[in-house]
């Protein structure tokens, strides 16, 4: 049975260090990947193992680059495009305003990640898996 600290105080190892923190644009920043918003009818519950595996391996792969990177790349390779809200037949959550951008990555094959990015993090909101979520 594992053992918790709760409400100890938890020393920090001598060999593990906080990230260094820098003021730099998110343009030069490598992205970071938030799923809490993932829509439950695009989930990634839904998706096979291979398409699992896809994800996460597309996850890795743009997150060794920086935005300026992702930016500069081909569409359907590393970049992205942007999709327009008014397109989406899923129901948009609600903390998604009107202004916001949504762009998708290819995952698994050109299965689509929609999201949107605030700063540096990609919000992956749905996983187009069976290409419904918009025309394609």
């Amino acid at each position: 049975m594992a053992k918790y600290n709760i409400g100890k105080r938890v020393e920090r190892g001598k060999n593990i260090s906080p990230p260094v923190t820098t003021e730099e644009s998110p343009e030069q920043q490598h992205p970071i990947f938030c799923l809490r918003y993932m829509s439950n009818n695009f989930c990634i519950s839904d998706c096979t193992k291979e398409e699992k595996a896809a994800f996460a391996g597309t996850l890795y792969k743009l997150s060794q680059m920086t935005w300026s990177q992702i930016n500069s790349s081909a569409r359907h390779g590393s970049s992205y495009e942007r999709i327009a809200q008014t397109s989406i037949k899923a129901s948009i959550p609600k903390h998604i305003t009107a202004d916001v951008n949504l762009i998708a990555f290819r995952f698994c094959a050109k299965a689509p990640m929609v999201g949107y990015r605030e700063r540096a993090t990609f919000f992956v909101i749905w996983l187009d898996r069976n290409f419904t979520l918009y025309e394609h």
